[in-house]
């Protein structure tokens, strides 16, 4: 089913288009925004999700349309750059229809990129229509490249359906960044053939931090492998070089002498990325959280409907920027095994 959106990235006249950058109390310009369109997923990754999982009632969502008119509202406040999460954000009934109404502010240039963050178990099927929709960059989730084992991190996936997607999306044009977190005695020691299969295959690959944001039934403890000591070890066999690359997200990346190929370093616990931060994260309810590691967040579901301009909205969102703190409090806590953050990441979008 194809919704018929309208053009509302102006919604509000020229009030809104009057509206400045959205800039937080530390002076930071706002212009990477990352919306959950679904907390549902096919996965159920041990470092993200429970076993088994309670999610939202599909009423409680935004719509297409309106999850459009939030992306656009921040649009025309300078936000650059739009990736859409998920949980699983192709799992969305419909959601190509959201990629090819957003593509719009592609066409006018407001929109640098729009781009996806996935498990790639949906790729393959939409990997042409993504390319058509504008996006050149996507990032993929695979921790391992062993079948059995990575099925036992996803509780379910099939890796060759993953593989069978990132083969897709590359041949559609679109390139391709894995995303890969960090499990001590998991994958750690497979960590340097999955980058060379990564750059061997001309993708760029980024390691992660275990983040402790939820009860997922496992002890953080146990999982986090700090990336300090990671770099460490692949400096034994490779050589690295710090580089001035950026996607826009916190990624610090090294180059790779022996394989020609990017490696970045996601941090949250062993090096604070906040100093930087120019994000902030949507929930497919519409909550608005100014910083992945904090629980004050707004609500702009609410002002989002009541009325059909985006005065109210706009007005919500300035106030929300100006909350924005200035770093998170990410800390695997030893003594209490209890997450920093008690949502799912799922919840938050990635």
């Amino acid at each position: 089913m194809s919704l018929p959106f309208r053009d509302i990235s102006d919604r509000g006249g020229s009030a809104a288009g009057a509206l400045g950058p959205l800039v937080d109390n530390f002076g930071r310009a706002v212009t990477y925004l990352r919306v959950s369109v679904t907390d549902r997923c096919d996965f159920r990754c041990v470092y993200c999700m429970s076993e088994h999982m309670n999610f939202l009632p599909k009423q409680d969502l935004l719509t297409l349309e309106e999850l459009d008119r939030l992306c656009s509202a921040f649009v025309a406040r300078g936000v650059r750059k739009l990736r859409l999460t998920g949980g699983e954000p192709l799992v969305r009934r419909d959601v190509m229809t959201l990629f090819r109404s957003l593509s719009r502010h592609l066409d006018t240039g407001r929109l640098e990129e729009l781009t996806v963050t996935t498990n790639g178990s949906q790729l393959a099927r939409y990997a042409a229509d993504l390319a058509a929709c504008g996006v050149k960059r996507i990032n993929v989730s695979i921790d391992t490249l062993d079948a059995e084992k990575f099925r036992a991190i996803t509780r379910w996936g099939d890796l060759g359906k993953v593989l069978e997607g990132v083969r897709a999306a590359k041949a559609a044009g679109i390139h391709v960044k894995i995303n890969a977190v960090a499990l001590k005695d998991v994958n750690e020691h497979e960590i340097a053939s999955i980058m060379e299969w990564c750059h061997g295959e001309g993708h760029d690959l980024s390691l992660i931090e275990v983040m402790p944001l939820g009860e997922v039934g496992a002890e953080r403890v146990d999982q986090y492998l700090p990336l300090s000591q990671v770099r460490e070890r692949l400096a034994e066999r490779y050589t690295l070089t710090d580089i001035d690359y950026r996607t826009g997200g916190p990624a610090r990346y090294l180059e790779v002498k022996e394989t020609g190929g990017r490696l970045g370093l996601i941090t949250p616990l062993t090096h604070n990325f906040c100093e930087g931060c120019n994000r902030v994260r949507v929930t497919c309810t519409g909550t608005l959280f100014m910083c992945l590691g904090q629980e004050d967040a707004a609500d702009l579901r609410a002002p989002l409907r009541a009325s059909p301009d985006d005065g109210v909205l706009q007005a919500a969102i300035d106030a929300a920027i100006f909350r924005k703190p200035k770093g998170h409090d990410f800390v695997i806590d030893r003594k209490t095994r209890q997450p920093a953050v008690h949502r799912h990441m799922s919840t938050t979008g990635g």
